[in-house]
């Protein structure tokens, strides 16, 4: 992550570019990579299991971008908080995919390992951008 982009929301200046924020990037990749693993899940699961894991995926960059784009460290640590509790119903959807035998076990480990990175980074800006300390 920027020194200097963090610096800025610090200040509370707001309205930063979420692209520039390497937990945007991380997030939205994972994205693109679930997108890609869920369109070969059944096609009964069209409205099931591949919605779920697409929303949540979604979830976590949308609301990293829409902190951004609101003003002050509050409402961006606000949908920070919104994003990390997306990456745990993430998590869990990945775990199901890998129960009902949807994704194999390195690909679940590999998925696993990614979500629980993005959600440490964005505990880690959350906790810097929080107001009520």
């Amino acid at each position: 992550m920027s020194y200097e982009w963090t610096t800025h929301i610090l200040r509370g200046e707001g309205l930063q570019d979420f692209r520039n924020l390497e937990v945007w990037k991380r997030s939205h990749s994972l994205t693109l990579e679930l997108y890609r693993v869920t369109s070969k899940f059944p096609s009964n699961e069209l409205y099931g299991m591949t919605s779920q894991i697409r929303r949540a995926a979604a979830s976590v960059p949308a609301n990293i971008a829409e902190g951004c784009g609101r003003y002050g460290n509050a409402e961006l640590t606000r949908f920070l908080r919104i994003a990390i509790g997306s990456s745990s119903e993430l998590e869990y959807h990945v775990l199901l995919a890998y129960d009902l035998g949807y994704i194999g076990k390195e690909e679940y480990e590999e998925l696993t390992v990614r979500v629980v990175e993005v959600r440490r980074m964005l505990i880690g800006l959350s906790n810097r951008t929080r107001t009520d300390r």
